[in-house]
């Protein structure tokens, strides 16, 4: 078997075992098995493509080996998606398999295109090879990341918490982590194993392997640039985890409990602020038993108390948001004065319906399905001298959004508050995976996260991306913990703020351009 992988004839194959292992690299149980672990099979799985690819006599087969791998991968990362669309969203099995499969093999349709690009313009030159794999591979990335209101979900820089390379975060962010390992990966691949290797001497073929050691050396010296400091005193929070299934939360006939549930957490919850997660209360305030919300508000009422709530707002004229409501005493004795967060970052066939797709969503069951959009930048809650920006569900995904809450340095946010309702996914890896997200972009902006999700995983973060403080997924209870606020702007804020993922894309044309024009061509020919 391994002859016929080795010669290409079914690129499948390898894409098939690489992606697979890609996928597993991402579930929550490796990365229980030793630090770093989650990093090493993804290397090992990349690997599986890259002795694969060169193999390839055509741009047709690489861009196939590259799909495949690409396809599988989403798939595992992703195949959660089967239980919202099945179990709550009623659409049959077959179906909601066929809707996941689709959506992940066209999402890597973005893999293939890299995989063509690397096989037209490949030179048989190693480090021209592994850079312009690396471009191609930045390229798909960011074109699933923003494309049809992107899905970067499983992106291959979360794999590297954990890691040196987690270091570069708060340099270039999530993609540009994922572009320097892939084309050191390459590098390394090709020259020290000899798949691409010219016989230029062994000073040239060692380079790349002191290449990837300086730059590990380089992160790990990295670790120790600080662009944020502690801002003010720490806050006392806590967190609500409520545990609510996904098929009650907006039945009518259980919302009463689970009112009852939230309502008395937040009124006793010690500290300065607490959070209560997405949707926490389902109905619009106005729906809400009488004196309920009034309630709420008296209890925030006296200085120095302050919730966010997850809560819908708006009416039929003016539209519906997914919001976080804040209340504090200014939100209670200065009417109109409410802190309201609305969400930007809205989620396809859940909170809005894509052009020529209605007719897919009647066929579910799924509330909240044309909500209006929030502003992108918008302003942080102010709690005892911090800044809390919430952010709701996957936003917290797109790190270059955040950033634009940084570009005013004296309005930046020193906590990130992340709310959010996974029972949508019931208790899958899904939770897991947010929660690598969350991380990663504490790291990105050196500032802690705080998150309130109904099913986990409801935690405290700090600026370093270490879990601090939490609470086991799938239960029910409160998270009381000390958070310290940091402020300051890293060069990833700084440039991402202002530019979003264009400076990024721009490198990875330059360098495939570059290779397209100047590189040296193939003695074999190139077919199609």
């Amino acid at each position: 078997m391994s002859a016929a992988i080795g010669q290409g004839a079914h690129p499948w194959l390898r894409g098939l075992i690489g992606g697979a292992l890609h996928a597993l690299s991402l579930s929550p149980w490796l990365a229980n098995v030793a630090s770093g672990a989650p990093a090493l099979l993804q290397t090992f799985a990349l690997l599986i493509l890259l002795a694969g690819l060169p193999r390839q006599s055509s741009p047709r087969g690489a861009a196939l080996l590259c799909w495949v791998y690409g396809t599988v991968w989403l798939v595992g990362a992703t195949g959660w998606m089967f239980v919202s669309l099945h179990r709550y969203g009623g659409l049959p099995a077959w179906m909601a398999v066929v809707a996941v499969g689709l959506l992940c093999a066209a999402l890597s349709l973005y893999m293939a295109a890299a995989g063509w690009v690397w096989g037209r313009w490949r030179t048989g030159v190693a480090w021209r090879d592994a850079g312009l794999f690396g471009a191609v591979w930045l390229l798909a990335e960011l074109a699933r990341a923003l494309i049809f209101t992107g899905f970067p979900w499983g992106a291959s820089g979360y794999g590297l918490l954990e890691t040196p390379l987690q270091h570069l975060a708060p340099w270039v962010g999530v993609y540009g982590m994922g572009w320097v390992w892939a084309t050191l990966c390459a590098w390394v691949w090709w020259s020290v194993g000899g798949a691409l290797a010219q016989p230029s001497g062994r000073m040239v073929r060692l380079a790349p392997a002191v290449v990837a050691a300086l730059l590990l050396i380089a992160g790990a010296v990295w670790d120790g640039a600080r662009f944020t400091r502690a801002m003010a005193q720490p806050l006392q929070v806590t967190l609500l985890q409520g545990n609510v299934p996904q098929d009650e939360k907006f039945s009518a006939s259980r919302q009463v409990e689970m009112l009852i549930w939230h309502g008395r957490q937040l009124l006793a919850a010690p500290g300065d602020l607490v959070v209560a997660p997405e949707t926490a209360i389902p109905l619009l305030p106005s729906q809400l038993p009488e004196g309920y919300w009034d309630q709420l508000q008296a209890a925030f009422a006296q200085a120095g108390r302050h919730a966010l709530i997850g809560v819908p707002l708006g009416d039929f004229h003016l539209g519906y948001t997914n919001s976080v409501a804040g209340l504090s005493s200014q939100s209670v004795h200065l009417p109109g004065q409410m802190y309201r967060y609305d969400k930007h970052h809205l989620v396809p066939f859940g909170e809005f319906i894509p052009t020529g797709f209605h007719w897919f969503v009647r066929m579910m069951y799924i509330p909240l399905g044309e909500c209006s959009r929030g502003p992108l930048a918008a302003a942080s809650c102010e709690v005892k001298g911090q800044r809390v920006a919430p952010n709701i569900c996957y936003e917290d995904l797109f790190g270059e959004e955040i950033a634009a809450r940084f570009v005013d340095a004296t309005q930046a946010p020193t906590i990130l508050a992340n709310v959010s309702n996974l029972a949508w996914f019931g208790e899958t890896v899904a939770i897991h995976q947010h929660l690598q997200i969350a991380r990663l972009r504490s790291l990105e902006f050196q500032v802690p996260t705080i998150r309130a999700t109904n099913t986990g995983a409801t935690v405290v973060i700090d600026h370093h991306g270490e879990v601090t403080a939490g609470l086991a997924p799938n239960t029910r209870g409160s998270l009381q913990a000390e958070v310290q606020g940091m402020s300051g702007v890293t060069p990833y804020a700084w440039w991402a703020g202002r530019w979003g993922l264009w400076p990024l894309i721009g490198l990875g044309v330059l360098w495939v351009c570059a290779t397209a024009i100047w590189g040296p061509r193939r003695s074999d020919g190139v077919g199609i």
